[in-house]
């Protein structure tokens, strides 16, 4: 018997094992997607410098109560898809940058009188 290899004719590769080999991949990306995700929504905002700059020198009221509503506008907004959104709490509006989950400033009601609020995909109205 010969068990030399044809060389003419390409070898054959078994396709069931290179398919089950890409779906196991798929599913540990899959799986390491799903966690990073659920990380990153279960993390409490940060504040930028300049957020922090703001609340502290105007009179922005920011109790708990506010913060959780702030925290569940941007949740609200992840989940449709947003990345950079303004998310009114109350009278005070917050740009937030839900990619980075950080919000980028704050604004109170009395210096919100003619703005313009340029590079944000959504808005969130929380009571």
């Amino acid at each position: 018997m010969d068990n030399r290899i044809n060389i003419n004719h390409p070898l054959k590769i078994n396709q069931k094992q290179k398919t089950e080999q890409k779906n196991k991949q798929n599913e540990v990306s899959d799986s390491f997607k799903d966690i990073l995700e659920q990380k990153i929504a279960k993390k409490d905002l940060s504040f930028s410098k300049h957020a922090k700059k703001r609340v502290n020198n105007r009179p922005i009221p920011f109790t708990k109560s506010e913060f959780n509503k702030l925290q569940s506008g941007a949740e609200k907004a992840r989940a449709k898809g947003a990345k950079d959104s303004l998310i009114m709490v109350n009278n005070t509006a917050y740009i937030v940058s839900i990619e980075n989950n950080k919000v980028i400033t704050a604004v109170d009601e009395e210096s919100m009188e003619d703005n313009v609020f340029t590079n944000i995909d959504s808005a969130v109205f929380m009571k």
